[in-house]
């Protein structure tokens, strides 16, 4: 289908008062609520520059964080995409909803359970997804359906035609595509299903890393880009918009045109200062990189039983912190094109946006790659959200994603849902005093029977890992704590759990758990 007559179809669903596209223009009066622009990015680590990275050329983010108000501390519930995002997009922490894997159906658990589209929907608004907004394995096959008032895009339709679509989704170099095609030759004149013919390939062949000089749009992030300039650039001024925008990138594989690689010199990126195990935590706070060794060009990782971790030698480690800021770059250009094609509409100064990476990402720090942990660099990840009545303000106080839903209800003027977990943000961001999110934000994640609460201060970290069995928390039953110092300590080299000299620190920690525990643990 052509990209003329997909926007037919979704604008069909769509009523306007103007007789013709033509008339959809800045004589129509704006609707009194503010639209929202929900940016989603998968695996965003904040290494930006407006976060004070030195290496990171992302000027498209920068400029959205000198326009609204940069969060430096923000934490998702739990660092691994499904949980994140469908605690974020209902407004529930995990043990509410529930889902704390990439398996679980949010409404198989939770038929009830009320969305962030689904809600700006059922008050007027015209909800819009295009990209990765719900993890694919958490949510129906249209994307959750009752999210959304108009037909979910299939970014597909806007890959460039002068290319042939990424194969696997992933991977344009002719290498590549060659062996994949010869090997699901080979396996289909063996007799194999498709389904088996993909996963078989992909065990032989499936690189972590792709330069290609080539098209923006012949990889998803910029069909995802073009998909929504072209709606933004089409919508009618006497509506509002909830328009969600989910971009893939820099999530593995890390693939992104040339022109992003060369950005960056492979010799200068930095590599993880501390590459061990936090000397007296448990074996458990942690994992074995299993999504990255899934790639084919990763060689065996040397692994120790000690406080070494897994390690991967440093050529290939510096491949892929290359690889992982060539993939930001690529997609901060295309959401300079969204930013850009808002700018140039009607509804510019009546516009929140919000943009959040799902979770952190470890790149080699205590011999750890991908997400899935409870520390600094899986947990913290970037926020930031523009409203044009506020303008720019740094927060640094601890906020949580769960916080993001009843801040943009509050942001536009339609009721706070009452059974949300989080609080709003805009009293932090109007720079009041008065806001309970100052003290701590909650992270958890599952280790097969224990489940770890995170508790992120200011300044520290508490971690206690306590008994789930049958997926049931007792927080009673504790099997080991952790505290890490991010002011004297911020590669979390020791944890100060018996330390005398944080008798205090660790008090003032217990008592934030023993409040979240009660508040939240049922």
């Amino acid at each position: 289908m052509s990209n003329a007559k997909t926007l037919a179809l979704i604008l069909s669903s769509v009523t306007f008062t103007g007789s013709s596209l033509d008339s959809i223009g800045a004589t129509m009066p704006l609707n009194s609520n503010k639209n929202i622009l929900f940016i989603a990015v998968d695996d965003l680590k904040p290494l930006i520059g407006a976060y004070g990275d030195p290496i990171a050329k992302t000027p498209n983010i920068d400029r959205l964080a000198a326009m609204g108000t940069l969060f430096t501390n923000a934490y998702c519930q739990q660092a691994v995409s499904g949980p994140s995002r469908a605690s974020l997009l209902t407004g529930i922490c995990p043990d509410g909803t529930q889902v704390w894997d990439l398996k679980t159906l949010i409404r198989d658990k939770n038929p009830n359970a009320l969305t962030i589209p689904q809600y700006f929907s059922q008050n007027g608004f015209v909800s819009f997804g295009i990209g990765k907004i719900y993890d694919p394995r958490s949510v129906d096959k249209k994307l959750d359906s009752l999210s959304w008032s108009t037909p979910y895009v299939n970014f597909e339709n806007y890959y460039n035609q002068n290319y042939e679509s990424p194969a696997y989704s992933q991977y344009q170099d002719p290498i590549t595509r060659k062996k994949m095609a010869e090997l699901e030759e080979e396996f289909a004149v063996k007799g194999m299903n498709r389904s088996d013919i993909r996963k078989s390939v992909t065990v032989q062949v499936k690189p972590s890393v792709e330069c290609v000089d080539i098209a923006d749009d012949a990889y998803s992030d910029g069909a995802i880009a073009k998909g929504a300039v072209e709606f933004i650039s089409s919508c009618d001024t006497t509506k509002n918009y909830f328009w969600a925008v989910g971009f893939k990138k820099p999530h593995l594989p890390f693939c992104a045109p040339k022109k992003y690689w060369d950005l960056y010199n492979r010799a200068s990126m930095p590599l993880a200062e501390y590459r061990q195990k936090a000397v007296g935590s448990p074996d458990f706070a942690y994992h074995q990189s299993g999504e990255l060794v899934s790639y084919t060009d990763i060689p065996d990782l040397i692994s120790f039983s000690d406080i070494n971790n897994a390690i991967l030698d440093d050529e290939k480690a510096r491949e892929l912190i290359h690889g992982y800021y060539a993939a930001i770059s690529y997609m901060d250009a295309q959401l300079g094109k969204v930013l850009d094609a808002l700018n140039s509409s009607p509804f510019a100064k009546n516009t929140i946006i919000v943009l959040w990476g799902d979770h952190g990402w470890h790149l080699g720090d205590h011999g750890l790659w991908n997400k899935h942990t409870n520390f600094e660099q899986a947990t913290h990840a970037p926020l930031i959200i523009y409203d044009p009545e506020i303008g720019h303000s740094t927060v640094k106080h601890p906020v949580e994603f769960i916080d993001i839903f009843p801040t943009i209800c509050e942001g536009s003027s339609i009721p706070v849902p009452s059974n949300l977990d989080g609080e709003s943000l805009l009293p932090l961001m109007r720079g009041e005093k008065q806001s309970a999110k100052t003290h701590y934000a909650v992270s958890q994640f599952p280790r097969e029977n224990k489940m770890g609460y995170s508790l992120r201060s200011n300044r520290y970290r508490y971690t206690v890992w306590v008994d789930w069995s049958n997926k049931k928390t007792n927080p009673e039953k504790v099997f080991a704590e952790e505290l890490y110092d991010y002011k004297l300590d911020p590669n979390e080299t020791k944890n100060l759990i018996g330390d005398r000299s944080y008798t205090k620190a660790l008090k003032q920690m217990r008592a934030y758990w023993q409040e979240y525990k009660t508040k939240r643990i049922k």
